[in-house]
Formats: C-alpha cells, structure tokens, sequence
C-alpha cells in the first residue's frame, strides 16, 4: 500500500524556518511525483511545491518562490520541504501527497496524501 508519512510542523515567530519531512512507502519513488500541499482554516487547499522523483524537476507556487525548498533523498524515499522567511499567512496544515506522471499542484490530480502536520507563524 502506498502510504505516505509527513512530520517537522511546529510554530515559530515570522521570519523563522522550518523544514518539513515526508516519508513514502510502498511504491517505487521514481515513479511517483511527490506534492506538498497546504490548508489554512477557511480556505482551499493549496498547492505549494511539487518534485518528479524520477529526474528531481519541481514546480513551486508563486507564494513560496525564494522562501520555500523542495528536496528528496530518494534512498530513504523521503521528501522534503524547507521553509524560510516564514509568514503568518503560511500557516497551515501541510500535507505530502504522491501521484503518477506529470508535475501538478493541483490537490485534484494527487491520489494518494498523508495525514497533515500543522505549521503555525506568528507576528
């Protein structure tokens, strides 16, 4: 079973970084693009970042160009997120999520998530 796995949330002050980890299971990694996605209360979910394990290509969202970071160590299936110059409007719950064939940040398209992690910024 595919299973996917994410942890790092915390709170922090604005301005602060966390680096957010996921762990996949039960499928082959290069086969699979692997999402980070976001939910504020009230709001859509959000795509964030995603990266083709296959040949490490990513898509960032304009919100989090320059701040956030998406990489893998694909031995260890995992995935990873790192967020800097964190604001209040990044918080969320954040989530990773997997699907076949091409880069997306469209939650639509992604068929397997994980359970979320909560990332709380503070002014």
């Amino acid at each position: 079973d595919v299973q996917l796995q994410a942890s790092g949330g915390g709170s922090v002050q604005a301005g602060g970084s966390l680096r957010l980890s996921c762990v996949a299971s039960g499928f082959n990694f290069e086969q699979y693009i692997i999402g980070w996605f976001r939910q504020a209360p009230g709001k859509e979910r959000e795509g964030v970042s995603c990266m083709d394990g296959y040949d490490g290509r990513t898509v960032y969202a304009d919100s989090v160009k320059g701040r956030f970071t998406i990489s893998s160590d694909s031995a260890k299936k995992m995935v990873y997120l790192q967020m800097i110059n964190l604001r209040p409007d990044d918080t969320a719950v954040y989530y990773c999520a997997a699907r076949i064939q091409a880069r997306s940040l469209d939650s639509s398209a992604f068929d397997y998530w994980g359970q979320g992690t909560q990332v709380t910024v503070s002014s």
